[in-house]
């Protein structure tokens, strides 16, 4: 292959990049395709030619999985403790009003708890996004930095889904 070839190449796969980033802003509802300018899809089509940047979002988002899993795994495992306590409650030998007073008691601190391991978890949560911002940044990856704002995280999302999605098509444009 000539270095032309080469070049080539390289021109129609940012050409069908492009495009298929603008299909995939198109199909946004019009808040988010206001946020995301052309500038920004001509930058993120530079970044994926080079196709590192979908193995990292591939990582980001297994991490993502596992770390969702085990948090539900852990909050079942709580909501489980908390069940068989109220069994064990209720087939005690505690006289009857003492034992509904006991079981009021235990499934207020039952709610108490997972109100707690709730937040907790939505701050491992906010820890973990916070992590894969930074490493996208650091990627170079255009559109992504730290941020808390509700509406840019939601930008970064739909840039990461679009990620996602053209690494499943990335190919040739003539072998699509």
């Amino acid at each position: 292959m000539t270095t032309s070839d080469n070049q080539n190449e390289t021109q129609s796969r940012l050409y069908f990049l492009n495009e298929q980033l603008q299909k995939m802003v198109k199909e946004l509802p019009r808040k988010y395709q206001q946020r995301i300018p052309n500038e920004l899809l001509c930058e993120l089509t530079e970044c994926l030619l080079d196709k590192t940047l979908y193995s990292i979002v591939k990582e980001l988002t297994d991490i993502q999985h596992v770390t969702e899993k085990q948090m539900f795994q852990k909050r079942l495992e709580m909501i489980n403790k908390h069940s068989v306590g109220i069994q064990k409650l209720l087939k005690s030998d505690l006289a009857e009003p003492g034992k509904t007073e006991t079981r009021l008691r235990l499934q207020a601190e039952h709610r108490k708890n997972l109100r707690e391991f709730d937040k907790k978890i939505v701050t491992e949560l906010d820890e973990k996004r916070r992590e894969q911002q930074n490493t996208l940044h650091m990627a170079g990856v255009p559109g992504f930095d730290i941020t808390d704002d509700a509406s840019r995280i939601q930008v970064q999302i739909r840039l990461c889904d679009f990620i996602i999605r053209l690494s499943l098509i990335d190919k040739k444009p003539d072998e699509v």
